[in-house]
């Protein structure tokens, strides 16, 4: 017949600060810090059409309206560069290479 051990019971209680009560520890509070944001920069077009520019940048950027798309085609006609999205690295390298694909100049460059 085997014998049976039996092993005291362990239980945890909540350490005391001096004045009795509880101490819970926090943990540190994450400071996040915001990503980097990036320029999408559109080069004048010798080539394409103005409404193959502007049809295009409402394609590859879905947020843009008619009235941006035209603005930002102006931009780069009238300066040499125009503005067409600040957004996040991803979706900003999404776009340049986009617009690349579909025959606009376009470049990336960051925030500041």
């Amino acid at each position: 017949m085997a014998s049976r051990l039996t092993e005291p019971l362990l239980t945890e209680t909540p350490s005391r600060s001096p004045g009795g009560a509880a101490v819970m520890e926090k943990a540190p509070e994450r400071v996040r810090k915001p990503s980097p944001r990036y320029k999408v920069l559109l080069h004048n077009d010798p080539v394409n059409t103005m409404e193959y520019v502007v049809t295009t940048l409402r394609q590859v950027v879905p947020s843009l309206s008619e009235q941006d798309a035209i603005a930002v085609m102006l931009e780069a006609h009238n300066t040499g560069v125009g503005l067409v999205i600040v957004c996040d690295l991803e979706p900003a390298e999404f776009y340049c290479e986009t617009l690349k694909a579909k025959g606009l100049t376009s470049t990336l460059e960051p925030e500041t």
